[in-house]
């Protein structure tokens, strides 16, 4: 995710300016599409609304959410899109199960289980430069699957922050390293990303599989981040076994150990994966809907810690929520779904098709590369909502399940490549200048994040393309 930080400082003139120059674009590109693509008026609208929002999000960051609600009006006001179809496309029951997850996250860290897990990193012993950058590396990518890519990167960074200090060496390279490691670990399940629970409900999958899955690959796709890493900043890690044999030698430890009361928050944590892991037994169990337990697990285990902890409920619930950008990803869903109500998925698939092929072995890698390209210079959320219906088109003719996964993998590796490829990557930046007042330069974060990309990429395109005929 990314944009324009200073849009505020612009001046109101500055502002309506480069607004009218994303009407234009946005209404010349949907004038185009009729002209020589053929598409009808509503078709054209939708489109020319779904490119303001890419290009709203690019160059407005800031004013992204005001872009959507003026893009929703315009859909309404030209019939492009009805009340009905909105509801049903704004997946409502993914923005409640991400309200429900924040909540959690909150109560956790409240609870201490993220300083817990930072202790548990700095005990490990006879400690080395690449212990050290596995270890962190590893726990980057499992708490992004447990809870989020944001909330893991923060923990993750001030332990690598802490440590730095401590060996006066440059935090860069480790935060990169965990940073390219989270965004890999968030496409393992559904929790790691916001797309993931997108992915799952559009495309019906469970819990289940995406343990079965999504997390083997992701493994795998790790493992190749991990290794590349380690040889890419070799150097630094020689540099950090001598710094610290040399602290040690003066018997002084790495950072101050804290005991930290960490049971409860780890039973809150597991015993709400524990429900969300079993929401497929028991919606058999009790003939509910697919998925229904799913959505609504979080939002329980939300309400039961809101309970026990009444003095902080209102607090999680105003600022724990990142209400901000859950408005923007309704509006989001919303607007994306016009183009299937329209008729432009529909379009979108059959150029696929006759550009690929409709064998998955062509349309997987093509999927992969478009959304990966794409994310990393756009919020992921944006091309998953815009290929969702794509994929649900291209599903009537050929094995769907493959093709969901490479959109999966390529919104989250995609990340990688750039340094505003991801919501982690821009926090940890921020950290990074607070923290050192040094910056990453753009070249200097894409040699290594698009080698990663690639890599993690290629063993996703080839997994998939194994696994391809067992996938039901």
């Amino acid at each position: 995710m990314h944009g324009e930080a200073n849009g505020a400082v612009l001046s109101t003139r500055q502002l309506l300016q480069r607004l009218l120059l994303l009407l234009a674009a946005s209404a010349g590109i949907g004038a185009a599409g009729m002209a020589l693509g053929g598409l009808e008026v509503h078709q054209a609208v939708a489109s020319g609304v779904f490119l303001a929002i890419i290009l709203g999000t690019l160059f407005f960051w800031t004013f992204r959410l005001a872009i959507a609600f003026l893009g929703l009006g315009v859909l309404i006001f030209t019939r492009s899109l009805n009340i009905a179809h909105f509801v049903e496309a704004a997946a409502l029951p993914v923005i409640l199960f991400l309200v429900g997850m924040m909540i959690v996250v909150g109560a956790l860290r409240d609870l201490g289980f993220f300083t817990w897990v930072v202790q548990a990193l700095i005990s490990i012993p006879r400690m080395t430069g690449r212990k050290f950058m596995v270890a962190t590396a590893v726990a980057s990518a499992l708490l992004a699957c447990a809870v989020d890519e944001v909330t893991s990167i923060i923990f993750i960074a001030t332990l690598v922050f802490q440590v730095c200090n401590r060996l006066k060496l440059s935090p860069t390279p480790y935060i990169i390293i965990c940073v390219l490691c989270t965004n890999i670990g968030s496409a393992g399940t559904m929790m790691g990303n916001p797309v993931g629970i997108y992915i799952g409900t559009q495309a019906g999958l469970t819990f289940g599989d995406f343990f079965r899955w999504a997390f083997p690959i992701m493994l795998v796709a790790l493992a190749s981040c991990v290794a590349i890493t380690m040889f890419w900043f070799r150097r630094d890690l020689d540099v950090f076994d001598e710094r610290l044999a040399e602290r040690m030698g003066r018997q002084l430890s790495l950072v101050p150990k804290v005991v930290v009361p960490y049971k409860r928050g780890l039973a809150v944590l597991l015993l709400t994966l524990a429900f969300i892991a079993s929401h497929h037994a028991l919606e058999e169990g009790l003939h509910l809907d697919k998925n229904s337990i799913l959505l609504v697990a979080p939002l329980a285990c939300a309400g039961c810690i809101m309970l026990f902890k009444r003095d902080r409920a209102r607090h999680y619930v105003e600022h724990e929520v990142d209400w901000w950008t859950l408005l923007f990803f309704m509006l989001l869903f919303a607007i994306a779904g016009t183009l299937e109500y329209t008729g432009v998925t529909e379009i979108v698939a059959h150029g696929f098709v006759q550009l690929c092929g409709d064998r998955p072995a062509m349309l997987v890698p093509a999927i992969m590369a478009t959304t990966a390209i794409g994310s990393a210079f756009v919020d992921n959320v944006i091309f998953v909502a815009a290929f969702s219906p794509v994929i649900t088109e291209l599903g009537r003719d050929v094995a769907a399940m493959p093709l969901w996964w490479a959109l999966l993998f390529g919104a989250c590796f995609g990340g990688n490549i750039t340094l505003i490829g991801s919501t982690a990557n821009i926090v940890a930046l921020g950290m990074l200048e607070k923290q050192s007042h040094t910056g990453i330069g753009f070249i200097q974060w894409l040699k290594i994040g698009a080698l990663s990309a690639l890599a993690a990429c290629l063993i996703a395109w080839g997994l998939l393309v194994l696994l391809a005929p067992y996938m039901a």
